[in-house]
């Protein structure tokens, strides 16, 4: 009988999934608020055209409290010039699509976002 054994970290490394592009996007936004934001909801859509494909996603990030406001307002402002570095993909596009700001009871800001990838071939 032979029994082979693994340190922790050779374990979880031997179970570990590769991540999925969502998951690479949405670090990647959560970088660009500096770390702050809640991702509360985001779909992701197979998208085609005649020479490319990719696809669609819509993510909505909550920012509570006047720092975290502060990062989702810059969130906002860098957003559609950003130069993602994510490995086989192209951003074609990133916008804003919805903002929505909260006084009361404290500091809160909705922010949904759009972003395109494309496959680098």
């Amino acid at each position: 009988m032979r029994a082979d054994f693994l340190s922790p970290d050779a374990t979880n490394t031997a179970r570990r999934q590769p991540r999925s592009v969502a998951e690479k996007l949405r670090d990647a936004v959560r970088a660009l608020a500096g770390g702050h934001g809640d991702i509360v909801h985001h779909v992701e859509k197979a998208w085609a055209s005649i020479t490319f494909a990719g696809t669609r996603h819509i993510m909505r990030l909550v920012f509570d409290g006047d720092g975290a406001v502060e990062a989702g307002e810059g969130l906002i402002a860098d957003l559609p010039e950003h130069e993602f570095a994510i490995p086989g993909q192209l951003v074609a596009d990133a916008t804003v699509a919805a903002v929505e700001h909260e006084l009361l009871p404290h500091p809160r800001l909705l922010v949904e976002c759009e972003v395109l990838l494309l496959e680098d071939a």
